[in-house]
């Protein structure tokens, strides 16, 4: 067992794609360091799937939301049970939602509505959010400020600018790092994450999505994680033990996350 501990801040642990080994995944998760995962929701047909999955295991909390990559199969009808989930059950966010403006044929004006939908569910609750956001950075900030939204959150998977960056920190929010750090030629995510406070700093695997280098082409798994943090070690001049309790105090403060 390692002598550190971190969190998976962004894991699908209910895609079925785990279905048939997601109690070994958890296990070998533990035994990698990883003390906690974080479930993002992403279609209103998979909430209960989520909330049922994560109250199995008492180190896995949940959020529930409507990712902008699915929007051919959401409704705007969704929202009121969207809410009612939120207010009943104990998510530790709303997510992931947010913008995606890579996917062909997106819509924006279509994307944005949802978004602002969602964040007023998450302002009504004094809720975080967990941010998807792809080719979109000057969207969802612009948009996070006609909100004022302050309740802060996790922009998964971060590819922005240094200045976006600083933005989104200024707006309370913390940067999701995984697999691409791992890819020598990500030149411009190491970079940042050398660069930025590590108080800015959250890990995540995005499993079964955004395999690490060398393992492109299987799922990606939680206990992975600790390859991730290896890498931002070699990018940083703090020890491990220092990286490891600061971006999981981050992912802790900010979701409210209790101590296992």
């Amino acid at each position: 067992m390692a002598g550190w501990q971190i969190i998976d801040s962004h894991c699908h642990l209910d895609f079925p794609v785990f279905d048939a080994t997601r109690r070994q995944l958890v296990k070998n998760a533990q035994a990698a360091g990883v003390s906690h995962i974080v479930i993002p929701g992403v279609m209103y047909q998979d909430f209960q799937r989520v909330i049922d999955i994560a109250s199995i295991y008492p180190h896995v909390s949940f959020a529930l939301g409507l990712h902008p990559c699915f929007m051919q199969k959401h409704s705007l009808s969704e929202l009121r049970p969207l809410a009612e989930c939120i207010a009943t059950h104990p998510v530790c966010a709303v997510g992931e939602i947010g913008l995606d403006f890579y996917i062909e044929g997106y819509d924006s004006v279509a994307q944005i509505a949802l978004l602002k939908a969602q964040l007023k569910i998450a302002k009504a609750n004094q809720l975080p959010v967990l941010l998807h956001v792809r080719k979109a950075h000057d969207s969802m900030l612009k948009t996070l400020r006609e909100m004022k939204f302050e309740q802060g959150g996790i922009v998964h998977a971060f590819s922005g600018s240094a200045s976006q960056a600083e933005r989104y920190v200024q707006l309370g929010f913390k940067l999701g790092f995984g697999g691409t750090l791992t890819y020598p030629r990500a030149n411009k995510i190491r970079g940042l994450a050398a660069s930025l406070p590590l108080e800015s700093i959250v890990l995540e695997t995005d499993a079964p999505d955004m395999p690490l280098f060398g393992r492109q082409g299987e799922p990606n798994r939680p206990e992975f994680l600790a390859d991730v943090l290896h890498e931002l070690v070699r990018l940083r001049s703090e020890p491990i033990e220092t990286i490891a309790a600061i971006t999981s105090t981050n992912v802790m403060q900010l979701l409210a996350l209790k101590s296992n």
